[in-house]
């Protein structure tokens, strides 16, 4: 059954609730245009719950499903030390962030920072960079502990160090008076087991994304993301966006990124790589040199699982099961204060950056993926957000207060699936309210008209926020 049938199934029985809820004479019927619950196109899923971000696209034919459930085999796969009997899942390390993929992306979600200051960071990274860039444009790694933090290692090799988070509170007020409380990080490296870094190292922490509609994402034409960028904001609406161009490793180009928290990424081919090398220390056939800097001897004479340790049979599955992995159906249409909040959407200046639809082009061999109308809320591209969201760390283009504007369909699922509201690149924000009131920069102007808002408006465009 298509994601369309099912959702005239779902808006059916939602209008037959309505009608005989007790609650009064029904209200008139209003129009709703049923391709805005379809948020990723007719590979939409309406499963909820703690699985509604592990289900294969629903457009995805059955006689191309195998690479898929392969894939997510292999991504929730812990891997082992080599050498061991199970020589297709070893060679981890020799440091490493987790022992597999879902570790990070709990049931294919978002990770979130420690809740603690001794909590250890299970689903976050530290970037880490000195100044200057390499012979690609890109971060130049820290000397002694690569470009992140690797806080554990296999057994011999000393884990790098380990990350902290010191949260502080800092209070506000909104036009009405009613006050709020902003979580404020900050971050310790403690512990470090080869010295010091060095001077000038910047830091990025980086929560892990929800892992959905990443296929359709790569499918938008590239035109059709420029068309969205306005570098010098020669409209002089105050919204910048300017896209990241960035390193291909395959194709030893530069091209447009779409992923990672500042762009830096240009495909889930490289995305996937980077992630098997710098977060498990698995090898690929992108990536494959052990990431182990000269500092560490004990870590480049540790055993491999080969060279590389993953081949790319296993990243294609990977890939694709990246690809397929669907968007949940948004939710609560008729909700009359999640319409309101849509509008206010809008008008307070959101979608500026947070651009609702888009189509997909035609991707060779792809059809599932193809001429897909989907509503992603997101341009995938650079805007300023401020010095207090900087993280003074460039990463190609992309400057230290510059972050990709970040996909919002399923963000109102993130407490089913992973047990908490944290948003924002770090996950400073407890809440959406806190991860709007953090906007600053180019989005300043639209703060304010939230700020703005009377009480029953704010909760409108929040419940709008939590429908995606």
């Amino acid at each position: 059954m298509t994601a369309r049938a099912l959702f005239t199934i779902a808006l059916s029985a939602s209008t037959l609730a309505l009608g005989c809820s007790g609650a009064g004479p029904a209200s008139e019927p209003q129009v709703v245009d049923e391709s805005v619950a379809l948020s990723g196109g007719e590979g939409t899923t309406f499963t909820v719950g703690k699985n509604a971000f592990a289900q294969v696209a629903e457009n995805l034919t059955q006689a191309r499903r195998d690479p898929f459930f392969t894939g997510n085999s292999t991504f929730n796969r812990n891997w082992t030390t080599a050498p061991a009997s199970t020589s297709a899942t070893d060679g981890l390390g020799p440091t490493f962030n987790a022992r597999s993929c879902s570790t990070c992306h709990f049931k294919d979600g978002r990770g979130r920072p420690p809740l603690s200051e001794d909590e250890s960071m299970t689903s976050m990274l530290i970037r880490l960079s000195v100044p200057g860039t390499n012979e690609h444009g890109g971060p130049v790694p820290e000397p002694t502990y690569g470009d992140q933090l690797n806080p554990s290692g296999i057994l011999g090799v000393p884990g790098e160090g380990e990350p902290h988070v010191i949260t502080t509170l800092a209070k506000g007020r909104y036009d009405d008076g009613a006050s709020y409380e902003l979580s404020v990080p900050s971050y310790e490296l403690r512990n470090l087991a080869f010295g010091a870094l060095a001077e000038g190292t910047l830091l990025s922490p980086r929560v892990a994304p929800q892992m959905i509609g990443l296929g359709l994402l790569q499918s938008i034409e590239e035109s059709d993301l420029l068309a969205h960028a306005d570098p010098d904001d020669e409209d002089g609406d105050g919204i910048s966006g300017r896209p990241n161009r960035v390193w291909e490793v395959a194709t030893e180009s530069t091209v447009l990124g779409r992923f990672g928290w500042k762009a830096n990424q240009p495909s889930l081919e490289q995305q996937n790589s980077g992630a098997f090398l710098g977060d498990i220390g698995i090898t690929t056939p992108l990536f494959p040199a052990e990431n182990c800097p000269e500092a560490q001897p004990a870590c480049r004479a540790a055993r491999t699982g080969g060279s590389p340790e993953v081949g790319a049979a296993k990243i294609e599955q990977i890939d694709f099961y990246s690809k397929y992995l669907a968007v949940p159906a948004r939710r609560h249409l008729r909700d009359p204060e999640a319409q309101m909040g849509e509008q206010l959407f809008t008008t307070v200046g959101c979608a500026k950056c947070h651009v609702p639809t888009f189509v997909t082009t035609d991707v060779a061999g792809e059809p599932e993926l193809s001429g897909q109308t989907i509503h992603p809320y997101t341009d995938l591209l650079l805007h300023d957000m401020g010095d207090e969201l900087g993280d003074g760390r460039p990463d190609f283009e992309a400057g230290g207060n510059e972050w990709r504007t970040p996909p919002l369909w399923g963000v109102g699922l993130f407490q089913d699936v992973n047990d908490h509201t944290r948003y924002l690149h770090d996950g400073r924000a407890r809440s959406l309210e806190e991860a709007v009131l953090w906007h600053g920069g180019e989005a300043a102007e639209t703060t304010r008209a939230f700020k703005a808002l009377a009480a029953e408006e704010r909760n409108a465009l929040l419940r709008f926020l939590a429908s995606l």
